[in-house]
């Protein structure tokens, strides 16, 4: 594969901190935050750099924590890995969180702060709203969340099952769900969930433990209950819980028959009596399963070829990440599951991390997280941190779009036009399906933290009354009962960050929307993607969508508008 030389980035220096800081104790950290603390200023000029000199400390922590959270989750079974990323929990963050509500005060109370440039509107914003619920003594509390919800992982990477005489992880083993032999299909599937069945209890137990201290972290704080609390946490200025339930109504109405209408075609094609939960993810027509690259660096390889095609600077952002190690793509036992785009705010080259084990998804992963990267090479000049912080509404907005944009150059995965239509009629019934269960783990979440109280059975009753409401009828799920009505915990967000979710649905509409204009005209859609992209967090969600040239909006019409779309989409394949 041919490219331009790539350009080298240019090297971060620090002006407040010194370079060779070691973050090993709270002692050589904490004169940095007095010095911010005692800081006067006389002018405008001033009160900048105050903002800048802290910013750079909080990149510089910020990366610190990433790393040790990345080292962890690419081996969980290393204790000393897991032992430093819990010392930055627990040492470092619950000194940190008391100084950063001082120099908030300090922020806000400033004469200057009216005459601050525009961009920095939305972070005062965030700023106020950290000092209205910060509580000093819910620093313990969300020490030993942070420390807590870390067990979720741990717990799911150790999973594993035995096939043809093999110890696999249940990424691999949920690859083959879509082996063409039906018996083998239902055999491994049962496989899974026995084991995750061994971790039912244990991972019920660690749930209501975690709901317990979040409820008394919002109880501390003023709020009814943590759903209220998190709101404001996350800094939800942009829409309403009402929202919230609008999006979830409009799903159901508008997604539903669109996909159940797919699995009684899937039922007819494959001549089933009855479509059970191994049959969901086969080739209708009994192909094999699409084989898009064999080992991780065919993957990333094939990824910047992709992105080069998309736009050339995306291609070599890729290249950037690949050269300076930034990138763990592989399965493998002890590391945990998922995939992520950590975004490092001191280099400014985010770290890639994910579960590949050959199959159509991973690439879908890896193009997700690259939208993620292009989204923080496109920021990672801005003068602070709080520019690059994006709300998940919109960094989601980057990396789904960017799923749906890439799909026009997949011929680099898949090279017979067959392929190449089976990859993205999967992509697009799996992003209606996507939308489907985002709608059901955001309302079960809501009731979650509506009624703290509950037990672990009526969580169980509230789920499977939820999740029936967002699943095909076609699907028989009869002897699996049980499975279904635990199929939450296999959901990483509810244990680890909690309300994380619905933004990906919200970010799948802004997608689609993307995707269309990006069918339209091209070169305009992109102009437009990376023009909102640009602006990170300095203006509100519905500017930013605006400037993507879509709406931030979740009503009937507009799903059903998008709906349709994809659908239409859907039969020319």
């Amino acid at each position: 594969m041919e490219t331009k030389q790539i350009t080298p980035l240019p090297e971060r220096v620090r002006t407040f901190l010194p370079t060779n800081l070691l973050i090993n104790s709270w002692k050589n950290i904490e004169p940095f935050f007095i010095d911010l603390q005692n800081r006067k200023y006389n002018s405008l000029q001033e009160y900048k750099k105050w903002w800048l000199d802290r910013s750079e400390l909080e990149s510089a922590l910020s990366e610190d924590l990433a790393w040790r959270y990345i080292k962890m989750t690419c081996d969980t079974s290393n204790k000393d890995l897991l032992d430093s990323y819990q010392f930055f929990i627990s040492e470092i963050e619950p000194h940190v969180a008391p100084y950063m509500n001082e120099l908030n005060k300090k922020a806000i109370e400033s004469s200057f702060v009216n005459d601050l440039p525009e961009d920095f509107k939305i972070a005062i914003r965030g700023v106020k709203k950290a000092l209205e619920i910060y509580r000093e003594q819910n620093i313990p509390l969300q020490t030993k969340i942070a420390t807590e919800s870390q067990k979720y992982g741990s717990i799911t990477a150790a999973m594993t099952i035995e096939w043809e005489g093999k110890e696999i992880t249940l990424q691999k083993a949920s690859s083959l769900l879509k082996n063409t032999d039906r018996t083998i299909r239902e055999d491994v599937y049962k496989k899974l969930q026995e084991r995750r069945m061994l971790d039912k209890n244990t991972l019920n137990d660690l749930f209501s433990e975690l709901v317990e201290l979040r409820n008394q972290v919002a109880i501390n704080a003023g709020f009814k209950n943590y759903r209220d609390y998190k709101f404001e946490e996350l800094g939800r200025f942009d829409y309403t819980i009402d929202d919230c339930y609008k999006f979830h109504q409009s799903i159901e109405k508008e997604i539903l028959p669109i996909v159940e209408d797919a699995d009684q075609k899937r039922k007819k094609t494959l001549q089933l009596d009855s479509l059970k939960p191994w049959d969901t993810d086969v080739d209708v027509e009994g192909k094999d399963p699409l084989k898009p690259f064999e080992t991780g660096e065919e993957l990333i390889n094939k990824s910047i070829e992709c992105f080069h095609k998309v736009r050339h600077s995306y291609g070599e952002y890729l290249e950037i990440m690949k050269e300076m190690g930034h990138l763990d793509l592989e399965s493998r036992k002890g590391k945990a599951p998922g995939g992520y785009n950590y975004p490092l705010y001191e280099t400014g080259v985010p770290f890639i991390f994910m579960n590949a084990v050959g199959t159509h998804r991973d690439v879908v992963t890896m193009v997700h997280e690259g939208g993620h990267a292009i989204h923080s090479f496109v920021t990672r000049n801005m003068e602070i941190v709080d520019f690059k912080s994006t709300p998940s509404e919109v960094a989601e907005l980057a990396s789904m779009s960017m799923e749906l944009i890439s799909m026009e150059h997949w011929d680099v995965f898949f090279k017979t036009s067959d392929d190449l239509k089976r990859a993205k009629k999967e992509q697009l019934e799996k992003t209606l399906k996507t939308l489907l269960w985002i709608a059901a783990v955001d309302k079960f979440q809501h009731w979650i933290y509506e009624n703290p109280k509950h037990s672990n059975e009526e969580r169980m009753i509230e789920w499977k009354k939820i999740i029936d409401s967002y699943t095909s009828k076609i699907i028989d799920w009869s002897g699996m009962e049980d499975v279904k009505a635990r199929g939450w915990q296999s959901q990483l967000h509810i244990f680890e960050v909690p309300f994380y979710y619905i933004e990906y649905g919200m970010a799948q509409l802004g997608a689609i929307a993307v995707w269309r204009n990006y069918k339209n005209n091209p070169e305009k859609a992109l102009d437009n993607y990376e023009a909102a992209l640009k602006l990170g967090y300095t203006k509100s969600i519905p500017e930013l969508y605006k400037a993507a040239g879509i709406k931030f909006d979740f009503s009937q019409a507009y799903v059903k508008e998008l709906a349709d779309f994809v659908k239409s989409e859907l039969e020319k394949i």
